[in-house]
């Protein structure tokens, strides 16, 4: 069985998107990327925002958005 929840380490390795890079993304995909907080303030990624991540990394590696550009597309998605 799948875990629901990951780590920022299982969702780097699932995504292919470095730790730094998730974090980053958090702060500029503000209000779209918003994985879960432990009490530890630990980030855990739902499946939700796993498929957020791949839909980001599509507009910013494959269709060559910007960051301003990528968040407008999404938020009209959202």
């Amino acid at each position: 069985m799948e875990k629901v929840y990951l780590t920022v380490n299982e969702a780097s390795n699932k995504t292919g998107i470095s730790v730094h890079t998730l974090r980053y993304w958090e702060k500029v995909f503000d209000g779209i990327l918003v994985p879960l907080r432990t009490k530890g303030n630990q980030r855990r990624y739902s499946p939700k925002d796993i498929e957020i991540v791949f839909s980001i990394k599509k507009l910013l590696k494959d269709d060559l958005y910007s960051t301003a550009g990528a968040k407008k597309i999404l938020k009209k998605e959202k």
